[in-house]
């Protein structure tokens, strides 16, 4: 009977666990907007509750710089190795989204901008990423990296 109970048990627990592709922590692949290729892998991370992400990966070609600096970054991360480079910063969630100003960085421009992102409704393997200021903004799907 206890044997029974355990595995009955065990089964609920395995159930009922949510599947990893509910969350965006992971990684994820980036895609350029001018060219359609990929452009970058991203790690998305929790630490303390709030949401990160670094570079870990950029898919440059042959005869470019595969670590360009951030040249037009400011700051302390002005002339940092892209990769490696922290461009998510300190979201924090809310009714289904991930949100917070100055939240996200775009390497390629220096700019840092009011950040949005939540998965697809449909597919959790995508994830919708909204750079903004004020009312003009700009979203990206980013796609799931399966492991």
């Amino acid at each position: 009977m206890k044997m029974l109970l355990a595995g009955i048990i065990s089964m609920m627990l395995f159930v009922s666990a949510p599947p990893t592709s509910k969350t965006v922590v992971g990684k994820w692949k980036t895609i350029d907007d001018k060219t359609n290729k990929v452009k970058s892998i991203v790690q998305i991370y929790k630490k303390d509750g709030k949401l990160y992400g670094k570079i870990l990966k950029l898919f440059k070609k042959p005869d470019e710089d595969q670590n360009p600096l951030c040249t037009e970054c400011t700051g302390e991360l002005h002339n940092k190795h892209i990769i490696g480079m922290q461009i998510i910063n300190g979201l924090e969630y809310d009714d289904g989204e991930w949100y917070a100003d100055d939240g996200i960085l775009d390497p390629a421009n220096g700019k840092v901008y009011d950040c949005k992102l939540w998965l697809d409704e449909d597919n959790p393997d995508l994830l919708q990423v909204r750079g903004y200021i004020l009312f003009v903004f700009r979203t990206q799907t980013w796609y799931r990296v399966k492991e």
